[in-house]
């Protein structure tokens, strides 16, 4: 935040004398405070935008009409000076590792890349467009993230279930947004036991009738194969010229990103959508 403050100070003028009195001009200056985190993060946009907020209403707000971003292309913009710095995209542990007391597993900014270029083919290969949607049955292991950034980068929407999630309360939420694929895992470790889920996996298929492609990682060694599926591994092993030139397309700024839910206590869970520039946006304005 000091760091920030001093920006302010520096490239705007403005100096707060505390915390509190920065956080009532970002609450009252809006236009103000908005552009100066686009400015300070040095968001891009091929094309300009016109306001920050161009409509000032509830439902119904317009921020940063004209602009085109895309969450993916943001975060992989970082890649080279990144890989140049020597760090890591990713570190990672499971409870295997952790439990036999070997080293965390490291993905580089280059594989990174490369894997999710590789995946948003194999899915634009599949069909997917631009607001098409693919649910995940995924923990949060590196391949996660990797779906994630690939489903992004060609503005198809993603959303997301725990595999510690039954049947149901899956099915509650994947049916109610009719994915076009599916990725999933057949199934995780847990409290030193290997958990099977690719009875479940099966189960969401069959009752998700918009489901086209099946794609599963095989975090375990004893679960069985997912018949007529795609393996994680075969759709991100692709390196040749078109991976390598790929791009993250560009978005209007409030192309929908990500749906959340609501816990489902009164009624089947509400489906709340974020937009690409909104949640790049708010996650930015978090971390400075």
């Amino acid at each position: 935040i000091r760091l920030y403050q001093n920006w302010l100070r520096d490239t705007r003028g403005l100096s707060f004398d505390s915390y509190d009195a920065l956080w009532r001009w970002s609450t009252t200056d809006l236009d103000a405070f908005w552009q100066s985190v686009w400015d300070y993060f040095e968001l891009q946009s091929p094309t300009p935008h016109t306001a920050v907020l161009g409509k000032r209403q509830m439902p119904g707000a317009e921020w940063f009409p004209g602009a085109q971003v895309n969450y993916a292309q943001h975060i992989l913009s970082h890649a080279d000076k990144a890989h140049a710095a020597g760090l890591p995209a990713m570190v990672s542990h499971n409870e295997k590792s952790l439990a036999a007391g070997l080293a965390a597993q490291e993905l580089s900014w280059p594989e990174l890349k490369r894997q999710v270029a590789s995946l948003a083919l194999h899915l634009k290969a599949h069909g997917v467009q631009p607001g098409d949607r693919v649910a995940a049955y995924l923990p949060n292991i590196p391949e996660t993230i990797v779906a994630f950034m690939a489903v992004a980068s060609i503005g198809a929407v993603w959303s997301v279930c725990a595999p510690d999630m039954g049947t149901n309360s899956v099915l509650d939420r994947f049916k109610q947004i009719e994915p076009k694929v599916l990725i999933a895992c057949d199934g995780v470790t847990y409290g030193g036991r290997d958990l099977d889920r690719t009875a479940v996996v099966a189960e969401l298929r069959a009752a998700l009738p918009s489901v086209q492609h099946v794609i599963v990682h095989y975090n375990l060694v004893t679960a069985g194969n997912v018949a007529g599926s795609t393996r994680f591994t075969d759709a991100t092993a692709s390196n040749h010229a078109q991976t390598q030139g790929f791009e993250p397309m560009w978005l209007p700024f409030d192309h929908p990103l990500w749906i959340v839910y609501s816990s489902g206590t009164t009624g089947l869970p509400k489906p709340i959508v974020h937009g690409h520039g909104g949640a790049m946006t708010v996650a930015l304005a978090l971390l400075r």
